[in-house]
Protein backbone atom coordinates (compact mmCIF):
# COMPACT_ATOMS: atom_id res chain seq x y z
CA UNK A 1 0.00 0.00 0.00
CA UNK A 2 0.92 3.69 -0.54
CA UNK A 3 1.65 6.14 2.06
CA UNK A 4 -0.61 8.91 2.03
CA UNK A 5 0.82 11.67 3.20
CA UNK A 6 -1.21 14.62 5.14
CA UNK A 7 -1.14 17.72 3.49
CA UNK A 8 -1.57 21.14 5.53
CA UNK A 9 -4.51 23.21 4.91
CA UNK A 10 -2.10 25.91 5.03
CA UNK A 11 0.25 24.83 2.47
CA UNK A 12 -2.26 24.51 0.15
CA UNK A 13 -3.56 28.03 1.11
CA UNK A 14 0.35 29.14 0.53
CA UNK A 15 1.12 30.09 -3.06
CA UNK A 16 3.51 33.38 -3.02
CA UNK A 17 5.27 34.45 -0.49
CA UNK A 18 2.93 37.36 -0.12
CA UNK A 19 0.57 34.88 1.25
CA UNK A 20 2.91 33.40 3.37
CA UNK A 21 3.75 36.56 5.28
CA UNK A 22 0.25 37.84 5.54
CA UNK A 23 -0.32 34.33 7.44
CA UNK A 24 2.85 34.36 9.64
CA UNK A 25 1.67 37.98 11.00
CA UNK A 26 -2.07 36.99 11.71
CA UNK A 27 -0.59 34.24 13.87
CA UNK A 28 1.53 36.36 15.44
CA UNK A 29 -1.08 38.95 16.89
CA UNK A 30 -3.20 36.00 17.60
CA UNK A 31 -0.60 35.08 20.35
CA UNK A 32 0.23 38.50 21.41
CA UNK A 33 -2.71 39.95 22.48
CA UNK A 34 -4.48 38.26 25.20
CA UNK A 35 -8.30 37.08 25.16
CA UNK A 36 -10.46 40.03 26.57
CA UNK A 37 -12.44 38.69 29.72
CA UNK A 38 -16.04 39.99 29.89
CA UNK A 39 -17.31 40.44 33.34
CA UNK A 40 -20.72 38.97 34.21
CA UNK A 41 -22.89 42.43 34.03
CA UNK A 42 -25.66 42.79 36.69
CA UNK A 43 -28.93 42.96 35.52
CA UNK A 44 -30.58 46.39 35.70
CA UNK A 45 -33.07 47.22 38.19
CA UNK A 46 -35.99 49.14 37.19
CA UNK A 47 -36.41 52.48 39.58
CA UNK A 48 -39.72 53.92 40.30
CA UNK A 49 -40.16 56.99 38.96
CA UNK A 50 -40.19 60.77 40.95
CA UNK A 51 -43.27 61.16 42.56
CA UNK A 52 -44.54 57.72 42.21
CA UNK A 53 -46.25 55.73 45.55
CA UNK A 54 -43.59 52.80 46.97
CA UNK A 55 -44.61 49.24 45.80
CA UNK A 56 -47.41 47.51 47.88
CA UNK A 57 -45.98 45.46 50.54
CA UNK A 58 -42.52 47.35 51.10
CA UNK A 59 -41.86 49.63 54.17
CA UNK A 60 -41.68 53.22 53.54
CA UNK A 61 -38.49 54.90 54.99
CA UNK A 62 -37.24 58.43 54.86
CA UNK A 63 -41.24 59.21 53.59
CA UNK A 64 -42.65 62.35 55.38
CA UNK A 65 -45.21 61.59 58.20
CA UNK A 66 -48.88 62.90 58.19
CA UNK A 67 -49.99 64.81 60.99
CA UNK A 68 -52.65 63.86 63.42
CA UNK A 69 -55.89 65.22 62.74
CA UNK A 70 -57.06 67.40 65.65
CA UNK A 71 -60.16 66.10 67.23
CA UNK A 72 -62.66 68.91 66.26
CA UNK A 73 -63.55 70.72 69.51
CA UNK A 74 -67.74 71.38 70.23
CA UNK A 75 -66.96 75.06 70.77
CA UNK A 76 -67.50 76.30 67.55
CA UNK A 77 -66.09 79.31 66.14
CA UNK A 78 -68.99 81.75 66.62
CA UNK A 79 -68.07 80.65 70.57
CA UNK A 80 -70.76 78.77 71.39
CA UNK A 81 -71.17 75.31 71.93
CA UNK A 82 -73.65 72.94 69.65
CA UNK A 83 -74.26 69.63 70.41
CA UNK A 84 -77.04 67.66 68.26
CA UNK A 85 -78.86 65.76 71.12
CA UNK A 86 -81.40 63.38 68.43
CA UNK A 87 -82.21 62.86 64.51
CA UNK A 88 -85.06 61.58 63.97
CA UNK A 89 -86.53 59.66 60.28
CA UNK A 90 -89.75 60.24 58.76
CA UNK A 91 -91.05 58.50 56.32
CA UNK A 92 -94.21 59.43 54.42
CA UNK A 93 -96.14 57.38 51.76
CA UNK A 94 -98.04 58.59 49.73
CA UNK A 95 -99.47 58.32 46.02
CA UNK A 96 -95.88 58.47 44.00
CA UNK A 97 -93.67 56.33 46.78
CA UNK A 98 -92.42 57.16 50.00
CA UNK A 99 -90.56 60.22 51.25
CA UNK A 100 -88.30 60.60 53.76
CA UNK A 101 -87.31 63.55 56.13
CA UNK A 102 -85.16 63.90 58.78
CA UNK A 103 -85.71 66.07 62.27
CA UNK A 104 -82.65 67.12 64.73
CA UNK A 105 -83.16 68.74 68.24
CA UNK A 106 -79.65 70.53 69.05
CA UNK A 107 -79.03 72.18 71.63
CA UNK A 108 -76.70 75.46 72.05
CA UNK A 109 -74.97 77.22 74.83
CA UNK A 110 -72.20 79.53 75.68
CA UNK A 111 -71.22 77.87 78.76
CA UNK A 112 -71.74 80.98 80.95
CA UNK A 113 -75.14 80.40 81.95
CA UNK A 114 -76.79 81.01 78.78
CA UNK A 115 -78.22 77.92 76.64
CA UNK A 116 -81.35 77.44 73.73
CA UNK A 117 -82.76 74.60 71.93
CA UNK A 118 -84.11 74.42 68.43
CA UNK A 119 -85.99 71.45 66.59
CA UNK A 120 -85.54 71.85 62.69
CA UNK A 121 -87.19 69.40 59.81
CA UNK A 122 -85.77 68.95 56.27
CA UNK A 123 -84.81 66.39 53.40
CA UNK A 124 -81.54 66.21 54.46
CA UNK A 125 -80.44 65.61 58.11
CA UNK A 126 -77.36 68.84 57.42
CA UNK A 127 -79.96 71.20 56.10
CA UNK A 128 -82.12 70.34 59.21
CA UNK A 129 -78.91 70.50 61.49
CA UNK A 130 -78.57 73.97 60.12
CA UNK A 131 -82.46 75.00 60.63
CA UNK A 132 -82.38 73.95 64.28
CA UNK A 133 -79.00 75.91 65.24
CA UNK A 134 -80.55 79.04 63.69
CA UNK A 135 -83.63 78.16 66.04
CA UNK A 136 -81.69 77.64 68.92
CA UNK A 137 -79.92 81.10 68.81
CA UNK A 138 -82.76 82.55 68.65
CA UNK A 139 -84.50 81.54 71.78
CA UNK A 140 -81.43 81.33 74.14
CA UNK A 141 -82.36 82.07 77.84
CA UNK A 142 -80.40 83.15 81.10
CA UNK A 143 -80.00 80.08 83.75
CA UNK A 144 -79.51 81.28 87.59
CA UNK A 145 -76.52 79.69 88.85
CA UNK A 146 -74.34 79.47 92.18
CA UNK A 147 -71.01 78.96 91.15
CA UNK A 148 -71.22 75.38 89.32
CA UNK A 149 -74.77 74.01 90.15
CA UNK A 150 -77.94 75.22 90.07
CA UNK A 151 -79.35 77.65 92.70
CA UNK A 152 -81.84 75.59 94.32
CA UNK A 153 -84.32 72.31 93.89
CA UNK A 154 -86.40 72.40 91.18
CA UNK A 155 -88.90 69.78 88.87
CA UNK A 156 -89.74 70.38 84.82
CA UNK A 157 -92.15 68.96 83.45
CA UNK A 158 -93.56 68.99 79.42
CA UNK A 159 -96.18 66.37 78.81
CA UNK A 160 -95.76 63.01 79.76
CA UNK A 161 -92.00 63.99 80.91
CA UNK A 162 -90.86 64.81 84.10
CA UNK A 163 -87.23 65.96 85.32
CA UNK A 164 -85.76 66.15 88.61
CA UNK A 165 -83.32 68.85 89.10
CA UNK A 166 -81.01 69.03 92.18
CA UNK A 167 -77.92 70.94 93.11
CA UNK A 168 -74.56 69.27 94.13
CA UNK A 169 -71.77 69.87 95.74
CA UNK A 170 -67.91 70.21 93.95
CA UNK A 171 -66.42 67.44 92.55
CA UNK A 172 -70.11 65.57 91.95
CA UNK A 173 -69.89 66.34 88.18
CA UNK A 174 -73.49 65.86 85.99
CA UNK A 175 -75.09 62.78 86.51
CA UNK A 176 -77.76 63.06 83.74
CA UNK A 177 -78.69 61.29 80.70
CA UNK A 178 -78.06 62.37 77.12
CA UNK A 179 -80.31 65.18 76.94
CA UNK A 180 -79.95 66.16 80.17
CA UNK A 181 -76.28 66.35 79.84
CA UNK A 182 -75.92 68.10 76.48
CA UNK A 183 -78.41 71.10 78.22
CA UNK A 184 -76.09 71.41 81.11
CA UNK A 185 -72.66 70.99 79.11
CA UNK A 186 -74.26 74.20 77.23
CA UNK A 187 -75.19 76.28 80.17
CA UNK A 188 -71.84 75.40 81.81
CA UNK A 189 -73.18 73.27 84.63
CA UNK A 190 -70.48 70.80 85.45
CA UNK A 191 -72.03 69.67 89.28
CA UNK A 192 -75.82 68.40 89.02
CA UNK A 193 -77.80 65.58 89.76
CA UNK A 194 -80.96 64.81 87.85
CA UNK A 195 -83.36 61.97 87.32
CA UNK A 196 -86.33 61.56 84.48
CA UNK A 197 -89.52 60.00 85.31
CA UNK A 198 -92.58 58.27 82.94
CA UNK A 199 -90.82 59.35 79.77
CA UNK A 200 -87.44 59.38 77.55
CA UNK A 201 -88.72 60.89 74.76
CA UNK A 202 -85.50 63.50 73.98
CA UNK A 203 -87.72 66.21 72.77
CA UNK A 204 -89.95 66.09 75.88
CA UNK A 205 -87.28 65.90 78.07
CA UNK A 206 -85.32 68.73 76.86
CA UNK A 207 -88.26 70.84 76.79
CA UNK A 208 -88.98 69.81 80.48
CA UNK A 209 -85.04 70.58 81.66
CA UNK A 210 -85.59 74.31 80.02
CA UNK A 211 -89.15 74.16 81.94
CA UNK A 212 -87.00 73.80 85.02
CA UNK A 213 -83.92 75.73 84.43
CA UNK A 214 -86.21 78.38 83.04
CA UNK A 215 -87.61 79.20 86.42
CA UNK A 216 -85.07 78.92 88.81
CA UNK A 217 -84.56 81.95 91.44
CA UNK A 218 -81.34 83.51 91.26
CA UNK A 219 -79.55 83.50 95.13
CA UNK A 220 -79.91 86.31 97.19
CA UNK A 221 -76.35 88.13 98.52
CA UNK A 222 -76.66 89.22 101.80
CA UNK A 223 -75.85 92.95 101.70
CA UNK A 224 -73.09 94.37 103.47
CA UNK A 225 -73.43 96.22 107.06
CA UNK A 226 -73.68 99.51 107.23
CA UNK A 227 -71.15 101.67 109.29
CA UNK A 228 -74.02 102.74 111.54
CA UNK A 229 -74.08 99.51 112.05
CA UNK A 230 -71.21 98.24 113.12
CA UNK A 231 -70.29 100.75 115.37
CA UNK A 232 -73.68 100.01 117.14
CA UNK A 233 -72.57 96.49 117.55
CA UNK A 234 -68.89 97.08 118.34
CA UNK A 235 -69.98 99.54 121.38
CA UNK A 236 -70.94 98.22 124.76
CA UNK A 237 -73.99 97.99 126.30
CA UNK A 238 -75.93 101.47 126.70
CA UNK A 239 -75.67 103.61 129.67
CA UNK A 240 -79.27 103.85 131.66
CA UNK A 241 -78.98 107.32 133.25
CA UNK A 242 -81.45 108.08 136.03
CA UNK A 243 -83.85 110.79 136.05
Amino acid sequence: MKDIKKIDEKELAVKTPAQAEQILEQESEAIAAPEEVLAPQAPAVAQPAAGAPPARGGRRRGGERKPFAKKPSSLTDSGLIEKVVSINRVSKTTKGGTRLAFSALVVVGDGKGKAGYGLGKAGEVATAIKKALAAAKKQMIVIARRGTTITHEIIGQCGSAIVLLKPASEGTGVIASGAVRAVCDGAGITNILTKCHRSNNPINVVKATFDGLSRLKAARVAPPLTTEKQEIGNDASPSITKP
